[in-house]
């Protein structure tokens, strides 16, 4: 699967770690950007992301600042993104099996490396139930 992924300088360190989880996995690592730790808006890396998954160019994305709840809060405006801010092992497998979230938020300073690349192994295993999670998520989601 393609898997779009970007940061702003907050999340700049975790992001390189992260792409090679993904690629361990046998996924392709799509990464837009930010390409250095130099200050930068998160909202505009959340909006490429969400593009390329909301086009379905990507199947899923994964968006890295500092906390995670600027990017969650920036892509969780398209109303294709279930992204969801996730800070551990149990909240990211369920953001997939009952929400079927397609952008998984991670903070860099909340989380170390190991758990988040703990968390994105999870997130990327782990499918949606369906069922009553469907009929709920369909009143607000239309991706």
């Amino acid at each position: 699967m393609k898997v779009a992924i970007g940061c702003d300088h907050g999340g700049f360190s975790l992001k390189a770690g992260l792409i090679g989880v993904l690629k361990d996995l046998g996924h392709e690592a799509v990464d837009c950007g930010c390409h250095s730790a130099d200050s930068v808006d998160y909202p505009d890396f959340a909006a490429e992301v969400c593009a390329k998954v909301a086009s379905g160019e990507c199947g899923r994305g994964v968006l890295i600042c500092g906390t995670g709840i600027g990017m969650s809060m920036a892509a969780n405006r398209d109303p294709n993104i279930r992204a969801a801010l996730c800070h551990e092992l149990f909240t990211a497998r369920m953001s997939r099996e009952h929400n079927d979230a397609n952008v998984l938020c991670l903070g860099a300073r909340v989380v170390g490396p190991g758990l988040a690349e703990e968390m994105l192994k999870v997130w990327m295993e782990t499918g949606f139930a369906g069922g009553r999670h469907l009929r709920r998520i369909e009143k607000f989601s239309r991706g």
